[in-house]
């Protein structure tokens, strides 16, 4: 199940940011079809937010064809959203790790790392589209 997090600072609206966890844990492989989410009445005891929030990200997913709600039941994963493997993700995952440590041992700070990393991303993006 998946434990949702929220930061007031992101400026990004809180359903959005559950929507965007979601979809982040479907990618990473960490929610599979056929898991359950956690009952609006759980992320409104966990975050202290609106019923209403939780319930407008849940339709959201279910819009995208992500989730389903069952009555009585739950919301529940439909779909994944992960392309590569398991194994695949972890070693890529490894291997950016190790970048990352470069980069810290190197004396950037994090916000110079995520922008070389946007920098890298968009550019890889833009090689890939032509």
């Amino acid at each position: 199940m998946i434990d949702f997090r929220l930061d007031a600072r992101s400026g990004v609206s809180t359903y959005l940011q559950l929507v965007q966890q979601v979809k982040h844990a479907l990618r990473l492989g960490l929610l599979q079809p056929g898991d359950r989410l956690p009952t609006a009445a759980e992320v409104v005891a966990a975050l202290a937010i609106n019923p209403n929030t939780v319930l407008k990200a849940y339709r959201e997913l279910e819009r995208e064809g992500l989730v389903s709600g069952r009555p009585g039941l739950g919301t529940f994963i439909e779909r994944s959203l992960g392309q590569s493997s398991p194994a695949d993700q972890a070693r890529l995952r490894r291997q950016l790790a190790g970048w990352m440590r470069s980069a810290y041992g190197a004396g950037l700070a994090r916000e110079d790392i995520e922008a070389l990393f946007a920098a890298a991303l968009r550019d890889t993006a833009r090689e890939g589209a032509a």
